[in-house]
């Protein structure tokens, strides 16, 4: 069975959005259906896309699981987007987020281990004006 992922991130200014997701994400968008929409595709069958929509904008929240977690860090970090603190735990994951004026975020993490093993992480890149590195 193929799942399909279409997860969809209100805003109320598209080119500043659009900006700010491609460093994110370190790509243009897949496609760009219409004025209004930029979508990247993350993987197969599996997309993020922004909307024009300023009555919902700040109001999503989604997190994506990576297997490589301190090498995606580092890319975002080299495009300018800095994560603020780190947490960790040894019984779900490790945790980065950063203080902003938005409550959009987008996050990536490595998948969560059995309790028994040791951290992976979890990355919480709130949008907003970017730290510089």
């Amino acid at each position: 069975m193929t799942i399909d992922l279409f997860a969809g991130i209100p805003v109320r200014d598209y080119s500043a959005a659009t900006a700010w997701y491609e460093r994110l994400l370190g790509a243009p968008p897949s496609f760009l259906p219409n004025d209004v929409e930029a979508v990247w595709e993350l993987a197969d069958h599996r997309y993020v896309f922004v909307e024009v929509r300023p009555e919902h904008a700040g109001h999503a929240s989604h997190t994506v699981f990576v297997g490589d977690f301190d090498d995606r860090l580092e890319q975002i970090s080299g495009r300018g987007l800095l994560p603020a603190e780190r947490e960790s735990t040894t019984t779900v994951c490790a945790r980065r987020s950063s203080a902003t004026r938005t409550a959009t975020s987008s996050g990536s993490a490595a998948a969560p281990r059995p309790r028994t093993s040791t951290a992976s992480g979890l990355l919480v890149v709130e949008r907003g004006e970017p730290r510089t590195p």
